[in-house]
């Protein structure tokens, strides 16, 4: 039986086949250490595991969500912003709630692209964006991020021909794979060359609330003219510890939000109503648990620094998310060096040819374990580089 051809213009994400290997390695009695993924290892605070717990006892919670009024949870996630970001929306025409904000990534394309137009898309980054595109019929043009520019994209470097056929760019902030971080110089650039070229910005933020020593990123909302010519995604997977959720939104220009409303009326029923409750529950509630939870990142973006820069190892100290953007040591690729580790002494590491072309030479860790286990794959590192 035949598939559509258009599944051959990208590949299946390697943190899937990944997880297999893995998953076979430890039934053989191997001790892999998996630094790949991007998964918080605390759980959700407590407050919102009873209230979750109570809403899927209610027997009245289990209709369609389109049952329901999403209405209250627009209004929570309106005030959330407000509150964090300072920034007003209109909880009825600016906001609409996502399954995660994977499920926006992906039919934002749909929204925005007709065949054959143009979506420009950071490299390195986040593999779905381009699968999206692809998907959607698209054409992809990269927009690459190097360590020169603080691996934020060179919007001079975009060229008049590329600028003009584009619909849309993605922006990443603070930045999956490579944890960088945006300020307001930048995203008033933005802003500016999205206007000239009329070009939709698509700010994808799930990483604003894991951040360290002060500092605080910010939404694309809070510059002058944003929501005229972008959107935003957020999360709360990784702001709530609670990634099997499946909670996200979207945000920003109104004529965005509306055609993603259209398409999800046929891509879905709505969030499970119990999942809308504990959602609101989220972004009403406290959350001095962060403090705490950014502190452990913190000791553990230290320990991983500090191991790999004993190795001879390049890699900065990020101010945000839980990723370690390191280069690999001379004479390998990054698939070459990442999966000689990993057969050596079972850690493993995402190559960061994975995220692009402007990835090769580089790998990500993440933070997801206790700093000991942490500690230990270090180790395991260093017995490998002697």
């Amino acid at each position: 039986m035949r598939v559509a051809r258009r599944l051959d213009l990208f590949r299946g994400y390697l943190g899937t086949e990944m997880n297999i290997r893995l998953t076979k390695m430890r039934e053989e009695g191997k001790d892999v250490i998996n630094l790949g993924l991007g998964d918080p290892d605390f759980p959700p605070p407590q407050h919102l595991l009873e209230t979750l717990r109570e809403a899927v006892r209610d027997p009245g919670h289990h209709h369609y969500p389109s049952f329901y009024s999403n209405k209250p949870l627009k209004e929570a996630i309106a005030g959330w912003y407000q509150r964090r970001f300072g920034v007003e929306l209109d909880p009825e025409s600016e906001v609409i709630p996502l399954l995660g904000s994977s499920e926006g990534l992906f039919l934002i394309h749909l929204c925005l692209l007709d065949v054959g137009d143009t979506a420009l898309i950071p490299d390195p980054s986040y593999p779905s964006y381009e699968a999206g595109a692809k998907l959607a019929g698209g054409h992809v043009e990269s927009v690459p991020l190097l360590k020169e520019n603080g691996f934020l994209p060179d919007l001079e470097a975009i060229s008049g021909e590329q600028a003009r056929k584009a619909r849309m760019i993605w922006v990443n902030y603070p930045n999956n794979p490579t944890a960088a971080v945006a300020g307001r110089e930048f995203y008033e650039k933005l802003i500016a060359w999205a206007r000239e070229h009329d070009v939709v910005v698509v700010h994808d933020t799930p990483y604003t609330e894991v951040c360290f020593e002060g500092y605080r990123p910010s939404s694309f909302f809070e510059f002058a003219g944003a929501r005229d010519v972008g959107v935003e995604l957020h999360s709360l997977s990784k702001s709530y510890n609670c990634c099997g959720w499946r909670t996200g939104m979207l945000l920003g220009n109104k004529d965005v939000i509306a055609g993603m409303a259209k398409i999800k009326s046929h891509a879905d029923r709505g969030m499970f109503y119990p999942m809308q409750v504990v959602a609101r529950e989220a972004l009403n509630g406290p959350v001095d648990f962060m403090e705490e939870r950014n502190r452990i990142f913190q000791e553990r973006r230290d320990v991983v620094v500090e191991g790999l820069r004993q190795i001879g190892l390049e890699v900065g100290s990020p101010k945000a998310t839980f990723y370690i953007w390191s280069t690999v040591p001379g004479g390998y690729t990054s698939q070459e060096f990442c999966f000689k580790v990993l057969d050596e002494v079972s850690v493993w590491m995402i190559p960061g040819s994975m995220y692009g072309k402007y990835g090769e030479g580089y790998l990500r860790i993440a933070l997801t374990h206790p700093v000991e286990r942490l500690a230990e794959a270090m180790q395991r590192l260093t017995k490998f580089a002697s």
